[in-house]
């Protein structure tokens, strides 16, 4: 059971907040994870947006719990515990002092203060945090993606951070390393002999990364046009979900553990420079299309006009320079305005070495193991077998599927909830290391720098498609196809 805490959202009126934070902060207050004492400040910039925020909060929680979630009881007592404030954050005047008077003197509480808010401002946040005393041996800053436009910037904010908080009170938040989903892909990889002894490129054909999304701009269109695909999904998202699949099992699973495995992998990488550049990696952008019957805009007519090279789609074939993983593709694929939306990691076994079956039973289909993320969570293995409603011998594929809603019935993933809950726990298994960061943006930066120039262009795809042609032919040059979610 945690003991009480104090946990400070800076940004606390902004979309994350509302949409994910406060929804995931209640949740925890239904199970009984918050207990008495415990305090949330959401931090609003103007006076009126904190006098109003218990409405705001209360509309938010309607609008984005999912169904049954919300009950008016949970909800009394839930807003006993918001205490909201207003604070220019970059200002230190006597709304600092305000806070201060609220969190106490007491140095053993636990602090938790969560950086929703734009990297520009966390280094003046923290600077007047501690110009006022407010970061204790217990504070925690948590902070959100992106961090930093490439190495150097991601250095620089990391530093400023680093001059106030330890690296061990900063807690780098990846939702995606939250869901339970993928907690399961580390049980099942290290838990069960079937499947290790199977965890190679003597067992594994290739690896596919997807994280399809139907939305646009979604009103990011400043933020967006500067950051792009590359920088907004692989970089963190799909790159922390390659080291999860392909690191070595770790002595336990410690923070400390954990994260020399991951960091290991990003330095494994094979660097991808120069011509390679053009022969490994796909960048589109897409143009008015089709989705769900609704016809929707470009990325350029989002843009209201203007030109634009921002990658809107990124397919990458990666490989991981080490013994278990030499001669493995990992095709890494990210897009905006795709056809479905989807988070799902699909290993895709070789064929067997024999077939002992002749041309009449059917083709036999290779194995393969899928992971999904969203929007259900679930972990699907699909095997060969024979069709029980046929006399004669054909052989058809059957799956093995694990729906984790429909197996545990009180099953509700959050991943905000589980990682604030972390933080809050001094947890920092499922956080990023400021090595990761700067490992990462290494492999980054000279895609986007021969981008640059070579001018390249993107291609064009049809919004409510799977990308641009181009993705594809990435994979047919070796035989091989994406498999698209259903």
């Amino acid at each position: 059971m945690l003991n009480p805490f104090d946990m400070v959202l800076f940004g606390g009126g902004g979309d994350l907040a509302l949409r994910k934070l406060i929804p995931a902060l209640y949740r925890a207050y239904r199970e009984g994870s918050l207990v008495n004492g415990c305090r949330i400040l959401p931090v609003c910039r103007r006076r009126e947006d904190a006098d109003q925020y218990l409405t705001t909060a209360h509309q938010a929680l309607k609008q984005y719990l999912r169904e049954g979630e919300y009950s008016d009881s949970s909800w009394d007592g839930f807003s006993q515990l918001l205490r909201p404030i207003a604070l220019d954050i970059a200002v230190p005047n006597e709304q600092w002092e305000h806070l201060a008077d609220i969190l106490g003197t007491d140095p053993e509480r636990v602090r938790i203060f969560y950086l929703a808010i734009p990297p520009a401002v966390f280094g003046p946040c923290c600077e007047n945090l501690s110009i006022k005393g407010l970061i204790s041996k217990n504070s925690r800053v948590v902070v959100e993606k992106p961090l930093g436009y490439n190495a150097q910037t991601s250095d620089e904010i990391n530093s400023k951070i680093a001059s106030y908080f330890p690296e061990n009170n900063i807690f780098r938040i990846d939702h995606y390393l939250g869901k339970e989903t993928v907690q399961n892909l580390l049980a099942l990889r290290f838990s069960n002999v079937l499947f290790e002894h199977l965890w190679d490129a003597k067992s594994i054909d290739h690896i596919q990364i997807s994280i399809s999304e139907t939305v646009g701009l979604e009103g990011r269109a400043g933020f967006y046009d500067e950051t792009g695909a590359l920088r907004d999904m692989v970089q963190n998202h799909l790159l922390q979900l390659l080291c999860l699949i392909a690191m070595e099992s770790p002595n336990t699973m410690s923070a400390k553990n954990i994260r020399a495995e991951k960091i290991k992998v990003l330095e494994a990488l094979r660097p991808l420079t120069g011509l390679e550049v053009d022969k490994n990696v796909v960048r589109g952008q897409y143009i008015a299309g089709d989705i769900d019957g609704q016809q929707v805009p470009g990325y350029l007519d989002e843009l209201e006009g203007g030109v634009s090279s921002t990658e809107t789609f990124v397919a990458i074939q990666a490989h991981i320079d080490s013994w278990r993983w030499a001669g493995v593709p990992f095709y890494l694929r990210t897009g905006k305005r795709m056809e479905k939306r989807c988070a799902e990691i699909v290993v895709q076994y070789k064929n067997v070495s024999h077939h002992v079956y002749d041309e009449s039973a059917g083709k036999v289909i290779p194995n393969r193991l899928v992971i999904r993320l969203q929007p259900e969570e679930s972990i699907k293995l699909v095997l060969m077998a024979k069709k029980m409603d046929s006399l004669t011998t054909e052989l058809q594929p059957a799956e093995l599927n694990l729906t984790l809603s429909d197996t545990y019935d009180s099953f509700h993933s959050d991943a905000y909830k589980r990682l604030m809950l972390d933080a809050a726990a001094n947890n920092s298994a499922l956080f990023i290391h400021r090595d990761e960061v700067a490992a990462a943006w290494a492999w980054v930066d000279p895609i986007i720098e021969h981008w640059r120039e070579t001018n390249n262009q993107p291609k064009d795809y049809i919004a409510g498609s799977w990308g641009p042609k181009e993705s594809s032919e990435l994979l047919a040059r070796s035989g091989r196809h994406w498999f698209n979610a259903k």
